[in-house]
């Protein structure tokens, strides 16, 4: 290797990973590996144990202590107090004489708003407060034209150099019983999905606190809350259009849709679902055919940020493991990350382990002895607490991590067993890690540090893994990882 070519191997360890500084660590494992082949390398790599992501000691104990202000009982009065709105369909009530009542989407609406504002009011003025409000016409779940807003908060990023870069939490406020149409009847939409609200709002409380506490986030994150949800993702879809339009460097977006945790028999109150897309939305042709011959079929970057939240969950306690499952969504349903997927965003949608029909898009209630109804009294107040902490850690590590690497290439001009890849320097980096699985791995199993310069050389064949490169910064905060793409 050259002198900006870095020769210390770390291996992403299991459960058993013991806390170390950064160096400690890859001295270790270059120490372990020294006197190992090429192709020791390759047999360890075939039984290496579960990716495990070394978590910065500071920057662990930082992000740490910070979900721990999420509260269940704060989003327990979320939650409530969504449901007290009665109807929050799309096509319900948006009249001032509603809104004044306290019923209606249009009365969500505006809680939605003021709740924003005290949040901004309370860390001196730190959230920007917006609304998205379009005219939807007449559709197959629209009667009349109708006017949806997504009410969002922006927290901007602190450095004038990575401000631009965005992330994103949403949930939809907007309500339905079993009837589409039916803006009056009572639609108490508490898990599906005031759940989903309550923990953008309490990312929203939660991370405005820490600002006020003079945490310093690089990159700017976004608060939504969307409604159109229920008609065919109107909200999400014009949100997402906006911010391709407007060349919005949207890096990664965290859809809460039904996190309640319905306490229904068959719960698994231990994980949560995190939904991703593989052959990405708007790949064309050319991109597909690239895809295809490469195996990079589960690489799409909505599935890097799905391992990256696995490695945020692996790296603090939030009460709640995330669980990837590697497809876009449930079977016959469909949810707002799908829209920023459209556009070309990475997107994931979060959702409980097991879900509860009766509880969802149903008349409230009782036949045969039977509950019908999304009612609070069936929510896990806890379990949502434990999503919105996993949600605002992701969020925290994204925003406080460098930009990711640019333009990463692997070079192909020759036939050979080694390994090398470029790639352009990003905003923020003090190092990079090359990481690598097998081709029948679901995440990252090795890491490579390189100290200096953007190239790497490693005595692994590019034909039997899949790499990725990732920036770190001086603090231990790590980007996205990027997959490269061949070069001739």
């Amino acid at each position: 290797m050259s002198s900006q070519e870095n020769s210390a191997l770390v291996k992403f360890a299991g459960s058993g990973w013991r806390r170390a500084s950064l160096e400690a660590v890859v001295l270790g494992a270059a120490l372990a590996l020294a006197a190992c082949a090429p192709v020791c390398l390759g047999q360890e790599m075939a039984k290496g144990p579960a990716p495990r992501l070394a978590a910065d000691p500071h920057n662990d104990a930082h992000v740490a202590e910070l979900i721990q202000r999420v509260s269940a009982e704060h989003i327990r009065q979320t939650i409530e107090k969504l449901v007290s709105f009665q109807n929050r369909s799309t096509i319900s009530a948006q009249d001032e004489e509603s809104i004044k009542a306290g019923k209606g989407v249009g009365a969500a609406r505006e809680w939605i708003k003021a709740e924003f504002e005290r949040y901004s009011k309370d860390c001196g003025g730190c959230l920007e407060v917006k609304t998205d409000a379009f005219t939807e016409p007449p559709g197959e779940r629209i009667p009349k034209p109708t006017e949806i807003t997504n009410v969002y908060a922006v927290l901007r990023g602190s450095d004038p150099a990575q401000a631009n870069r965005i992330v994103l939490v949403t949930g939809h406020y907007d309500s339905r019983n079993s009837d589409t149409f039916n803006g009056t009847d009572p639609a108490p939409g508490a898990n599906d999905d005031g759940s989903g609200t309550a923990v953008s709002l309490e990312c929203a409380r939660v991370l405005s606190q820490a600002v006020s506490n003079k945490v310093k986030f690089p990159a700017t994150i976004i608060f939504l809350t969307v409604a159109g949800e229920e008609q065919g993702l109107n909200g999400s879809k014009h949100f997402a259009e906006m911010a391709k339009q407007q060349g919005w460097k949207l890096e990664a977006v965290l859809n809460n849709d039904i996190v309640g945790g319905n306490l229904g028999a068959g719960q698994d109150a231990s994980v949560v679902r995190v939904f991703s897309e593989g052959l990405p939305a708007v790949a064309s042709e050319a991109e597909i055919k690239r895809i295809r011959s490469l195996g990079g079929e589960s690489d799409s970057t909505s599935r890097e940020l799905a391992r990256y939240i696995a490695d945020v969950g692996r790296s603090y306690d939030a009460g709640v493991k995330p669980l990837l499952i590697f497809r876009l969504d449930r079977f016959l349903r469909g949810g707002d990350h799908s829209s920023f997927n459209q556009q070309g965003f990475a997107a994931v949608r979060f959702t409980e382990f097991r879900e509860d029909y009766n509880h969802q898009h149903q008349n409230v209630r009782s036949e045969n002895g039977i509950e019908y109804g999304d009612l609070p009294k069936f929510v896990d107040f806890d379990y949502v607490g434990h999503v919105a902490r996993l949600n605002a850690a992701a969020l925290a590590s994204l925003a406080l991590g460098p930009a990711a690497p640019g333009s990463v290439k692997i070079l192909t001009k020759n036939l050979e067993n080694d390994t090398t890849l470029t790639w352009e320097t990003s905003v923020g980096a003090a190092s990079y890690e090359v990481v690598w699985r097998s081709t029948s791995a679901a995440d990252w199993e090795y890491a490579q540090l390189v100290s200096g310069g953007a190239r790497a050389t490693l005595s692994v064949s590019k034909d039997n893994v899949i790499f990725g490169v990732r920036a770190v910064d001086a603090a231990g905060h790590r980007s996205l990882p990027v997959v490269p793409a061949p070069e001739r």
